[in-house]
């Protein structure tokens, strides 16, 4: 048989499919966020979606999160399904009310008789040359809270799966897409591209296999991470590189089953180190039964533990950088 098709797609265009499948497959789904519809999207994700689905399924909203965020929620609990995307995450800090007192906690609070179907989604995380209010990454304060999940797509693979998950699910799911990987293009194979394509949240992907350290990563670091296993590689280092994939629940046993076999962790990401990502994969190997198994203590590599920088020279040195992973790899290994 001929060898599947496999295409190179950017993250636009994979969430942009994943949005316009879904508005078709279900009449009860609809976008709604800042420019989202005459415009395109600030970001192009929505491109086309207005035109084919019309004002009452892609919505161009006036410049209030909470206002936005507030209704989308309401719909959710008249069982619509809506998407609502924030322009960047920094802005959901406005409406984080609607997202945690009222998404979050609704279903557990109505002792399950109403549910949320909600998805808020837009880019989190660094960008390049926006400064502090616009540069942190929300995986650890969403993934904080109980009665969300969060998803953290890394390829355009990934974005896709995820996104169509998360509209499928009838819990309130948060996306964090990346805004610097929205134009890079990915491989996505056949499967990928069929309108069936789900990836299920709550389950990390082993994006390389290795040995001798384990590398858990969510987001664009995964890129950084496979970057540093390739240097490595040449040194006679095997990394083995785990895309979490979602953030809350956390796929804890697949980071386990890694370090048993590596017997060595170091986590990558982009947010402060405080109460982290890496943090929370650290004390969850500590008190699992892989903990045993580590010859050595785990290394977090992680944002720089300040405000975001506006110069580019001092945010470079903020975000952590191939050499910074390659660095705490032979930390971890005593190399």
């Amino acid at each position: 048989s001929p060898p599947a098709a496999v295409s190179q797609v950017t993250v636009r265009d994979a969430l942009n499919q994943a949005l316009d499948e879904e508005l078709e497959r279900d009449e009860r789904v609809f976008l709604l966020g800042e420019e989202v519809a005459q415009y395109d999207g600030a970001y192009k994700i929505s491109r086309g979606l207005w035109k084919k689905y019309g004002d009452k399924r892609v919505i161009d909203t006036p410049i209030s999160e909470m206002g936005f965020a507030g209704i989308a929620v309401g719909a959710a609990m008249v069982w619509l399904r809506p998407v609502c995307e924030f322009m960047t995450f920094n802005f959901s800090m406005q409406a984080i009310d609607q997202v945690i007192n009222s998404a979050a906690k609704t279903c557990y609070m109505s002792a399950g008789s109403i549910a949320v179907p909600i998805v808020f989604r837009g880019p989190n995380g660094a960008s390049a040359g926006v400064a502090a209010q616009h540069s942190q990454c929300f995986a650890a304060w969403y993934g904080h809270c109980p009665g969300l999940k969060v998803v953290s797509p890394w390829s355009a693979e990934d974005a896709k799966g995820l996104l169509k998950a998360s509209i499928r699910d009838d819990n309130p799911v948060v996306v964090l897409e990346n805004e610097l990987l929205y134009g890079v293009p990915f491989e996505m194979s056949e499967q990928a591209q069929s309108k069936e394509f789900v990836i299920p949240i709550g389950k990390a992907k082993i994006e390389r296999q290795g040995t001798h350290v384990t590398i858990v990563a969510h987001s664009r670091p995964v890129g950084h991470c496979m970057e540093a296993a390739a240097v490595l590689s040449k040194e006679g280092v095997e990394c083995e590189v785990i895309n979490l994939r979602t953030i809350r629940p956390m796929d804890i046993e697949t980071v386990e089953a890694s370090v048993v076999k590596t017997n060595h962790l170091v986590t990558v990401e982009g947010g402060w180190p405080q109460f982290g990502v890496g943090a929370e994969i650290c004390a969850r190997i500590m008190e699992g039964p892989a903990f045993n198994y580590l010859d050595a203590p785990a290394v977090r590599v992680t944002g720089a533990d300040v405000p975001m920088p506006y110069a580019k020279i001092l945010e470079d040195n903020c975000i952590p950088q191939v050499k910074d992973i390659v660095f705490a790899v032979k930390k971890a290994l005593n190399i």
